[in-house]
């Protein structure tokens, strides 16, 4: 039993897939949080932010581990120096730390990779933990990916990080020139884009087709990219971008 639930991890073999590798699936109670099988909307979360970062290298904080895909697509960009990946459930940390995931050793042994068990909406909005946690120059980049959506939260007290003071707090936590990312399930929200652009100058949504083949449909998730001073550019195309350089090919 974790702060959120019954947490379980799942490996198993699916019949039909046309492979014998397994599929790894995070389950709270009877709900699947996450599959290895389905990520491209988490990977795409950090390749749709970070090249939108200003000049320079920078650090990135990524609010929930899971599987562990966002911080590995981070760390896939040579102007990214470190990446901080705060975590509520140290059951999570553990399993990437004993290699039960499929990045997970990868990510653990990464020296630029450092994971921190704790409330990733407390390190964000807290001003009293910044200076034991946040880099001085702030953060080029801020991935979160916890809750479901911003009206489907999988703890009430997260609800409050998704009005302005809260977007705000965050903000002053990133660099100029820097981009928070938030990762949503289903089609874009208005109200919480209108939350974003109280905040920041420039705000964008971007909405990921996958198909998952668990259910033989296609879904829809969206990024919501916001910038700390100048502008995003309106994409050439709805895709996420190409894979960050000089990394393996994606394991699943």
């Amino acid at each position: 039993m974790t702060a959120i639930g019954e947490l379980v991890l799942r490996r198993r073999v699916i019949p039909g897939l046309g492979t014998d590798e397994p599929v790894y699936e995070i389950k709270r109670d009877d709900e699947l949080l996450m599959s290895s099988l389905v990520n491209d909307s988490e990977i795409a979360l950090a390749q749709l932010a970070i090249p939108h970062v200003g000049d320079g290298i920078f650090d990135v904080l990524v609010g929930g581990l899971g599987l562990g895909y966002t911080a590995w697509a981070a760390l896939g960009y040579e102007r990214v120096r470190s990446v901080r990946v705060v975590e509520l459930l140290p059951e999570v940390i553990d399993w990437h730390r004993r290699g039960l995931v499929p990045l997970g050793t990868e990510l653990a042994d990464d020296p630029r990779c450092r994971f921190l068990e704790g409330d990733f909406f407390v390190f964000a909005t807290d001003p009293s933990v910044r200076d034991l946690l946040h880099p001085q120059d702030g953060y080029g980049a801020i991935l979160l990916d916890i809750d479901h959506a911003p009206d489907a939260c999988l703890r009430p007290e997260h609800s409050s990080f998704y009005d302005p003071a809260a977007l705000a707090a965050t903000a002053s936590l990133l660099q100029s020139g820097g981009v928070l990312a938030v990762w949503s399930c289903g089609g874009p929200q208005a109200a919480f884009a209108e939350s974003l652009e109280a905040v920041f100058p420039s705000v964008r949504t971007e909405e990921i087709t996958i198909y998952n083949p668990l259910a033989d449909s296609e879904q829809t998730d969206t990024i919501y990219l916001a910038k700390k001073n100048g502008s995003i550019p309106i994409p050439t195309r709805a895709k996420p971008a190409a894979q960050p350089m000089d990394r393996p090919a994606r394991r699943r």
